[in-house]
C-alpha cells in the first residue's frame, strides 16, 4: 500500500534521480579528465588509482557525515558524496577503456594526419566509450543508494519515505520509497547495458566496413 499521493511520488522520484545525476555528471567529467590523463603518463596510474580507492573504503554515512561538515545539509552534501563514489569507476573504466583501444586504429588516425587531440576525440574516445558506460551504469546505480541515506543529512529525494516508514514500521510507506528506487536501478542497469552493447557492436562494425 503506496502511503502518499502520486504527486509527491513523482516530485520525489525527479529529486532523488535529479540528485544522483548531478552528482555523477560531476564525476563523469572530471573522471575522465584524470582517466586520459593517466593514460599519457602510466608512471603515476597505479599510485592514482590507489590514492582515489580510498573514497570506496569509507562506509556512505561517515562519508556523509563528514561533508556535513564542509557543505551543511541539504542536497549538495549528497551531491558531493556521490561525486566521490563515482570517481573510481569513471576513473578506472575511462583508463582502461583508452588503453584498450586497437593500437592499429591509433596508427590509422595518424596517418590520416590526425593530431593528437583528434585522435582521442575520434578515435580512443569512441572506441572506449562501452567501457566508460559499464563504470557510468555502476555509479549511477550506486548513487541510488547513496541518496536514499542521505536523508539523515537533510537531502531529498525516495529516502524520505524509506526512512519513515522504518521509523514508523510502517511496511507500506517503506516501500513507497523503496519500489521507486529498485525500479530506477533496473530501468538504468537495461538502459545503459543496452547502449553499452550497441556502442560495442557499432565500433565492431565500424572496424571491419
Amino acid at each position: 500500500m503506496l502511503i502518499a499521493d502520486w504527486s509527491e511520488i513523482i516530485e520525489r522520484i525527479l529529486v532523488h534521480f535529479q540528485i544522483s545525476v548531478t552528482g555523477v555528471a560531476l564525476a563523469t567529467v572530471v573522471g575522465m579528465i584524470i582517466g586520459i590523463t593517466l593514460t599519457r603518463f602510466p608512471k603515476i596510474a597505479t599510485p592514482a588509482l590507489s590514492v582515489i580507492e580510498v573514497f570506496q573504503t569509507i562506509p556512505s554515512l561517515a562519508m556523509l557525515s563528514i561533508l556535513l561538515i564542509f557543505l551543511g545539509l541539504g542536497n549538495n552534501t549528497a551531491i558531493m558524496a556521490i561525486f566521490f563514489y563515482s570517481l573510481l569507476p569513471i576513473v578506472r573504466n575511462t583508463h582502461a577503456g583508452i588503453l584498450s583501444v586497437d593500437p592499429a586504429l591509433l596508427d590509422a588516425g595518424k596517418g590520416m594526419g590526425m593530431n593528437s587531440f583528434q585522435v582521442l576525440f575520434k578515435v580512443e574516445i569512441p572506441n572506449a566509450i562501452p567501457v566508460i558506460l559499464s563504470g557510468l551504469r555502476i555509479s549511477l546505480i550506486t548513487a541510488y543508494g547513496i541518496v536514499t541515506i542521505s536523508v539523515l543529512v537533510g537531502g531529498g529525494g525516495l529516502g524520505r519515505f524509506v526512512i519513515r516508514g522504518i521509523q514508523m514500521q510502517n511496511m507500506g510507506v517503506m516501500l513507497t520509497g523503496a519500489i521507486p528506487i529498485a525500479a530506477m536501478a533496473l530501468l538504468t542497469d537495461l538502459l545503459l547495458n543496452y547502449l553499452e552493447k550497441r556502442m560495442t557492436r557499432h565500433n565492431r562494425s565500424s572496424r571491419t566496413a
